[in-house]
């Protein structure tokens, strides 16, 4: 990443911003401290807007909150690119907008008002028809009340019956029958002069009434029916009607309101982007940050689009700068994948390491070691490579079918090794003894390869630490991390030494080195030295669950075999057989994967990496 500053006459400003954005490789820094030589930031003020310049962001501002409201007014309905040149006609769009809100903003006030209608009367749709029916069974007589009741359990019917016969001396009449909804529904009628003590009582019994809204009050109960259906259809038809008027509308101005809505975001970007901008009494100055390779291509830009009116400096990077300096992780196309998974972790700092290529490195690895069977690594491979095929616009599912592929190669790879092929289906049927090691016999071997790759691995990430302490020139910190090394290294040396694979001339030595190391360790770090060193060690030792897991998978592919071949029938054994390895497939998928990404965040990165670095966000434009 490099610090660049950008200079050029003030009228140039909005031209220059807008190129930036179009080549979408600067990050503009606000902050001039840093850009700016000591002495000289009274001389560099931030670049306030002329008068000319603040009324257009007013302006476009306006226009854009009115293309809004016309937008969000609108069906959603598929319409053309429209591919007009806004800034050549922006008044005559201004004075559309304002005449088309002012028309169609009281349509839609209107057609929401109708809505809010249309919902409340909308409760009542599960039971108009059943209180119609209701009707249509009762005699139309003068002199009667109807009111209209809900009843959750149907065995209050009875009890109903008793309070109704009590209050109007039997002169009442109920129905009931059941709404859409499974709700009991009740049409009582009675002498007029009983209504109000049925109603008192009802609500005493906690028998609610179907109540209207306060517009029906005037009209009978049979009366409120009717309206309401007619209402409600009278209702739908007016909120179609303007629903087509505003399709229609749509489809003619819409994707021209959305292009000028993309040009306006594009503008007033560029206006808000000049706040950070800095300027003298002459000129601007734009600071900030991209990639060092892009350097040279922005200074041919804008040298060919300003005939050199606007120059570009690489400013030297300074050490209080690299607190501040964003980062981007950038790999080459082997490791560009693996980001998926280094995105889960908080963004190194710039002085830090990219762990994406560390990944790519040895999480493939620890994979195969686990896995590490032919049959399943060739299963993979195809799901892999079907992903690859299908999915062609989700690039994390793409990224994750490319570690599959690299992953399951690596699982063919080492089920070579080991001699798996679908545990030791391959053995069996071929004849063959396992090429190199197996898995299933050869316990302790597998340990050794396992703290062996482990040991290698912390290692280096404890020598990854030790550098970047250097960079930070952390002396306390860079000898700790060494002299750490130099212990568990001693350490593998003395143990290998018990094995005879190490001269025992040299144990002495090692073993003068080792304590050297230890009373060194324990003075530069104090008395919870010793605590971090068998923390490190006891990371190593972690990295047995290679053998472990491996060991249990390819344990449970044998059981599968077995249980197969006990069955005593072919079609019985291959299913038995097929649903046990199926299911070992994908514990083989999900228990590699977690345990590999366990041991990288776990005991390999917490060694060198420095979380808390500021994402690198070029202006530039939305996609």
């Amino acid at each position: 990443m490099s610090k660049v500053e950008i200079i050029g006459p003030k009228e140039l400003l909005l031209p220059v911003l807008e190129l930036l954005k179009q080549l979408g490789v600067f990050q503009v820094e606000p902050d001039i401290s840093g850009f700016v030589a000591e002495g000289k930031e009274a001389e560099v003020r931030s670049l306030l807007l002329d008068e000319k310049s603040l009324a257009q962001r007013i302006y476009f501002e306006d226009l854009r909150r009115k293309i809004d409201d016309l937008c969000a007014c609108f069906p959603v309905v598929a319409v053309r690119k429209s591919y007009l040149d806004p800034q050549s006609v922006i008044d005559v769009i201004a004075a559309t907008a304002e005449k088309h809100v002012a028309y169609f903003g009281g349509i839609c006030l209107k057609k929401e008002a109708m809505r809010r209608e249309e919902r409340d009367l909308g409760r009542y749709t599960a039971f108009l028809g059943a209180i119609e029916n209701l009707l249509a069974g009762v005699e139309a007589r003068t002199g009667l009340d109807f009111i209209g009741v809900t009843i959750r359990e149907p065995e209050l019917v009875e009890n109903l019956r008793l309070i109704l016969a009590r209050l109007t001396g039997g002169r009442f009449e109920i129905v009931t029958t059941k709404a859409a909804d499974g709700t009991v529904i009740g049409l009582i009628s009675t002498a007029k002069e009983f209504s109000e003590r049925v109603k008192r009582a009802l609500s005493d019994e906690h028998i609610p009434e179907l109540s209207f809204p306060p517009s029906f009050d005037h009209l009978s109960f049979p009366e409120k029916i009717n309206f309401a259906q007619q209402r409600l259809a009278e209702l739908a038809a007016g909120i179609a009607a303007i629903d087509r008027e505003l399709e229609r509308f749509a489809g003619r101005w819409l994707a021209i309101y959305q292009r000028v809505r993309e040009w306006l975001d594009d503008r007033l970007s560029l206006l808000r982007q000049s706040a950070m901008v800095h300027e003298t009494c002459m000129c601007f100055f734009i600071h900030g940050w991209m990639p060092s390779a892009d350097v040279a291509l922005l200074g041919k830009e804008l040298n060919g689009r300003f005939s050199g009116k606007v120059v570009v400096e690489e400013k030297r990077m300074l050490e209080e700068d690299l607190d501040r300096v964003p980062v981007a992780l950038k790999n080459p196309t082997y490791f560009k994948p693996f980001e998926l998974f280094a995105r889960l972790l908080p963004l190194p700092r710039y002085t830090s390491f990219d762990p994406t290529t560390f990944i790519g490195i040895f999480f493939p690895l620890f994979f195969g070691m686990i896995l590490g069977d032919v049959g399943y690594g060739l299963i993979l491979l195809v799901v892999a490579l079907i992903l690859l095929k299908r999915v062609k616009k989700r690039a994390a599912v793409r990224d994750g079918a490319k570690i599959l592929l690299i992953s399951s190669t690596y699982t063919i790879v080492f089920g070579l090794f080991y001699g798996e092929f679908f545990g030791s289906l391959g053995t069996t049927l071929t004849g063959l003894e396992t090429p190199f090691i197996s898995r299933e016999r050869g316990v302790a071997p597998m340990l050794i390869f396992s703290l062996t790759v482990g040991l290698v691995q912390v290692v280096l990430g404890l020598s990854l630490g030790f550098l970047s302490a250097v960079r930070r020139k952390t002396k306390r910190e860079a000898l700790f991390k060494l002299l750490n090394i130099i212990i568990i290294l001693c350490l593998a040396a003395l143990l290998v030494s018990f094995f005879e694979l190490f001269p025992h001339v040299l144990a002495g030595p090692v073993m003068a080195v080792l304590l050297a190391a230890v009373l060194l360790l324990i003075v530069t770090g104090g008395l919870l030295a010793p605590l971090e060193l068998l923390k490190n060690i006891g990371n190593i030792i972690s990295y047995a669950r290679i053998m472990a897991i491996g060991l249990a998978s390819v344990l449970l592919a044998n059981v599968a075999n077995r249980l197969g071949g006990m069955t005593g029938d072919v079609v019985t054994g291959a299913v038995v057989a097929g649903l046990l390895h199926a299911v070992n497939l994908v514990l083989g998928v999900f228990s590699p994967t977690i345990q590999s990404l366990r041991l990288h965040y776990v005991e390999f990165f917490s060694k060198f990496l420095e979380a808390g670095g500021r994402r690198f966000e070029p202006f530039k434009k939305d996609r």
